[in-house]
């Protein structure tokens, strides 16, 4: 199943172009926030599962057109971005080491909404296209044989970047938590739906230029070995996003007025624009078109506040 929050947050699923509410039969569960109810939603999906099937079947659809769409995860206990985490097309002769760091929940938007470039002096923003997964069972110290099972469903998520911000030795807090740079959506679909979630393409176009085109088998640390790892480490909830990572070569700068599209086809399309108030730019380049110009680094700043820092 394909699950979305729309308008005011009601709860619905995706079929087709349509949304089939489902708020009704939600109307006696517990808490009083949307992510209270999307978690209990998660833990009781067994029960739930023929009840929404049925409810598919009888319930006139909405267009989706007609709706806003709002975040499918909209305030989790804990967002985790894995770094690192791709071979780079073989570029890399062998895996990094396993990394991670965490995103705020303040960070996320959905699909429809505007990231916001902050008044920092960071020498380049980016976003970068990745699969994400929300967890269905509380994990702690999960051996990566039992890593699915903890696994509710996935969804398309962009992890935003202010590259390049003092000091050195302080940058992922800084970098990556900042208000709207966690862009996730437009819908959670379930597990069952993703027969191999390491063979899936992840697209992102910015201004209808396709700028990252990779396929998640070039993971390094494949999804077993992340449950199994930050599960080690913390234990994760019900309705966490654990970010599996990106391949960097075709990262691309975002500046204003910029419309980002992100898809992994069984996921849906992801929808963002990108709005900077200061007006800076960049050279619209990836990090691919660099190196193959014998060029080192990111693009540098063309214009507006901080291009001569």
């Amino acid at each position: 199943m394909k699950f979305v929050f729309y308008n005011d947050f009601l709860f619905g699923a995706v079929v087709g172009a349509q949304i089939i509410d489902l708020t009704h039969i939600l109307v006696n569960a517990p808490g009083s926030s949307p992510q209270e109810l999307l978690t209990h939603v998660i833990k009781g999906f067994p029960s739930y599962k023929e009840i929404f099937e049925g409810a598919i079947i009888d319930t006139p659809g909405i267009p989706i057109e007609q709706v806003k769409i709002r975040l499918p995860v909209p305030k989790p206990t804990n967002i985790v971005a894995m770094a690192v985490n791709y071979m780079e097309d073989g570029t890399r002769a062998e895996p990094a080491p396993i990394n991670a760091f965490h995103k705020s929940s303040n960070s996320l938007i959905g699909s429809g909404d505007t990231m916001v470039l902050p008044d920092v002096p960071a020498t380049i923003f980016e976003g970068e296209a990745e699969l994400a997964l929300v967890i269905g069972k509380q994990a702690n110290n999960v051996k990566a044989k039992d890593a699915y099972e903890h696994i509710f469903g996935y969804v398309n998520f962009i992890d935003g970047s202010a590259r390049g911000l003092p000091p050195d030795s302080n940058s992922f807090y800084q970098m990556k938590s900042r208000d709207t740079f966690g862009p996730i959506g437009p819908w959670l679909v379930t597990a069952d739906e993703i027969p191999d979630p390491q063979n899936l393409e992840v697209k992102l176009w910015v201004n209808d230029r396709l700028t990252q085109n990779y396929n998640t088998s070039d993971m390094a640390h494949k999804i077993p070995r992340i449950i199994e790892w930050v599960s080690s480490i913390h234990t994760l909830e019900v309705g966490d996003i654990v970010s599996t990572g990106t391949n960097h070569r075709g990262l691309h700068p975002f500046q204003d007025n910029d419309v980002v599209k992100l898809e992994i086809a069984p996921l849906g399309i992801l929808h963002i624009s990108v709005r900077d108030d200061l007006k800076r730019e960049w050279a619209p380049e990836t990090r691919l078109e660099r190196t193959e110009k014998g060029l080192d680094g990111t693009t540098p700043q063309l214009s507006g506040r901080y291009s001569g820092s």
